[in-house]
């Protein structure tokens, strides 16, 4: 069973990412920070739920969190400042765009860097854990997925609306096949003789 808090001294957000393995598409992050008592049976880590519970437990942490927000950082992001760079970086960007100031931030990993003055703990599993790092996981998973489905509309070839960017056998075969895209991440593809469709 999820632990509902941390610590009961200062309001806490959980944070995590999705995307990081992910050939193409953005990093999404989120910052969640759960009302005191917040329980659902359903909320878990966002990879050991079903596709349709992840979006059934979006709609309830949408409607009863006391803060959220979601972060994107883009492939050409990426590119320039690496995926574990870009991960911090969308995990600031969310908690930026929340409208309630955590005391605490608990990160799901084992490390954090930040430009933020607010004191954090890394929690190796924590979206396994702690309620609020599962319910930024599920919302930094759905966001993420959901852009991945509007991109598979321009670039259908790649699969996308399945394999949400990561790299199966059928992205792989479609980078082969038909070269790059602008939503790729050149650092993760770079390869002799691989055109780029620009």
């Amino acid at each position: 069973m999820l632990q509902e808090r941390f610590q009961n001294d200062v309001p806490e957000a959980g944070c995590d990412e999705a995307g990081r393995g992910c050939l193409a598409g953005p990093v999404f992050a989120a910052a969640v920070v759960l009302p005191e008592g917040f329980f659902h049976p359903l909320l878990n880590d966002s990879k050991k739920m079903s596709g349709k519970n992840r979006y059934l437990l979006r709609d309830v942490i949408l409607r009863e969190a006391v803060a959220w927000a979601v972060g994107e950082v883009s492939p050409a992001e990426i590119d320039r400042m690496n995926i574990l760079n870009a991960s911090f970086e969308g995990m600031t960007r969310a908690v930026c765009a929340l409208n309630v100031r955590p005391g605490l931030l608990l990160i799901d990993g084992n490390r954090f860097r930040s430009v933020l003055d607010i004191p954090f703990r890394c929690i190796v599993g924590g979206d396994g854990l702690y309620a609020s790092i599962a319910a930024a996981s599920v919302l930094a998973k759905t966001f993420r997925d959901d852009r991945m489905k509007q991109l598979h509309e321009e670039y259908p070839q790649y699969g996308w609306a399945s394999n949400k960017g990561y790299p199966t056998r059928e992205h792989r075969i479609a980078v082969q096949r038909y070269g790059l895209t602008p939503h790729h991440r050149l650092t993760f593809n770079c390869a002799p003789g691989q055109p780029a469709l620009f």
